[in-house]
């Protein structure tokens, strides 16, 4: 039986998460709200506790409507897959979906609906959340069937291959059947050589293909425990009166060990040279340029040097104002749209990229060039002349007011969080980010524009129509 439409249509940015179909809402997410995680802290002054297995639950009160989003985030992804085995961790969160003796196959959804409510799921690379969102006299519903698939659910052969065919199904036409999603999977194969974000979060097909009972419960039983998740609710509801049924409904199950994750470091890439993916396909109908560069873990260096990124990325490509907008859209003409981005959220090596869109109605190829080399240039020329105190100025304030955007949105609230807390913040570190972001001065700026923008630290690619370069 397959899940009804509502869970069929769960948040694959999953594996095409950086495509251009993708781009718009995402760099609104990551731009205004993403880099203000921390100060959602302030926004929504989150409670938190731990129940006695190690649960973390956080609260985000907000009694503008009598509705509640519960969300529980499992720190593990499709980094954490074994070798050989990739997409298992969205292979779960699929079955997921497919019951327990309390709970039949394709019931969870459907009863959340029909108590007026909505429910998906989503994979990265580092975290795999469930969420629901429904009227709050409705919540211990979904607090019962959420434990219960944490703790209960069935896994069998009967249920596997149904849903195995869903996966690949999903592969094909939200991959296979996307130039724009085998570019990006490419240049991350081509970019990452030793992490397993070089693999992508849905999965290689091949591997898809062979993923076998014995996997799927290995990993559930291996990292789904409540001591491995956080429990978020965002909505009509406050710490007092969510900790009973956090205790009555997820208290109970069993803590467990939980394996260590690996996040290996990438080698240099001694042979000097810059990376380049091209792909020609008869069915791009708008030509893309892409610049992947390996950038710092948020993990690894000191807080403010990521600061520096986000306020970095903002200045180069955070919309209208900035520099490539400026340059290659409005006094170039080079291109019709330039943004970057900084996935700010990886446990291990991170990516700053840069997407830009070439303008004009001359032959492809030579448009490309001009692109790629006005890019290279105007990053050449922040890296020997960097960046100024007042453009930093203006994009810490403007990130600092961002997070208003995120005050009425229960989802976008405890998804803020929860990422967070999935890669490795506490509640402390997300309070003190203003405060961060407050202290970026153009100097640290430059200081982390020079130990990124470096060539052979990164990766171009081109998606190209067919046509060109006599393509077939």
């Amino acid at each position: 039986m397959r899940k009804n439409a509502a869970t069929e249509r769960r948040d694959y940015i999953v594996s095409v998460r950086r495509s251009q179909v993708a781009l718009a809402f995402f760099l609104f997410i990551f731009l205004l709200i993403g880099h203000s995680w921390p100060a959602a802290a302030e926004l929504f002054r989150p409670e938190t506790f731990n129940l006695s297995n190690g649960m973390q639950v956080v609260v985000l009160t907000n009694r503008r409507a009598p509705v509640v989003t519960q969300m529980v985030w499992y720190k593990v992804g499709a980094a954490d897959d074994p070798w050989g085995t990739s997409g298992l961790a969205h292979f779960l969160e699929h079955m997921m979906f497919r019951g327990s003796k309390a709970v039949p196959p394709g019931a969870f959804a459907h009863r959340i609906a029909e108590n007026g409510g909505t429910s998906n799921a989503f994979t990265s690379w580092d975290y795999t959340a469930y969420h629901q969102t429904i009227a709050r006299d409705r919540l211990e519903l979904v607090m019962k069937m959420e434990a219960d698939r944490m703790a209960n659910l069935q896994l069998d052969q009967a249920r596997l291959l149904p849903e195995r065919d869903v996966i690949l199904e999903e592969r094909r036409s939200r991959v296979d059947n996307s130039p724009a999603a085998i570019l990006s999977e490419q240049m991350y194969a081509a970019l990452f050589r030793n992490s397993r974000y070089g693999r992508p979060i849905i999965g290689w097909a091949h591997e898809m293909q062979a993923l076998s009972l014995k996997n799927v419960s290995a990993f559930y039983h291996g990292w789904y425990a409540p001591n491995n998740a956080i429990l978020i609710v965002a909505g009509d509801i406050d710490a007092q009166e969510l900790k009973p049924l956090a205790e009555k409904y997820y208290g109970g199950i069993a803590k467990r060990s939980i394996p260590v994750r690996l996040r290996p470091t990438e080698p240099k890439n001694k042979s000097g040279l810059q990376r380049r993916v091209i792909l020609y396909s008869a069915d791009v109908r708008q030509p893309n340029l892409r610049h992947m560069y390996l950038a710092p873990s948020p993990r690894s260096v000191d807080p403010l040097d990521i600061c520096a990124i986000q306020v970095l990325t903002e200045i180069l490509g955070g919309g209208a104002t900035s520099r490539l907008h400026r340059k290659l859209v409005l006094e170039k003409s080079v291109a019709i749209g330039a943004a970057a981005y900084y996935e700010g959220n990886f446990l291990g090596e991170t990516v700053l990229n840069f997407s830009l869109t070439p303008r004009g109605d001359t032959e492809i190829t030579q448009r490309m060039m001009a692109l790629d080399g006005a890019l290279t240039e105007e990053l050449e020329d922040l890296i020997k002349n960097g960046v100024t105190e007042e453009e930093v100025r203006l994009v810490r304030e403007r990130l600092i007011a961002s997070t208003a955007f995120a005050r009425d949105d229960l989802e976008s609230a405890a998804r803020i969080i929860g990422e967070a807390l999935a890669t490795g913040d506490t509640i402390e570190d997300i309070a003190s980010w203003p405060q961060r972001i407050a202290a970026v001065t153009a100097e640290r700026v430059n200081k982390m524009a020079r130990s990124i923008l470096v060539e052979e630290n990164s990766v171009v690619g081109q998606l190209m129509p067919s046509q060109s370069e006599g393509k077939p």
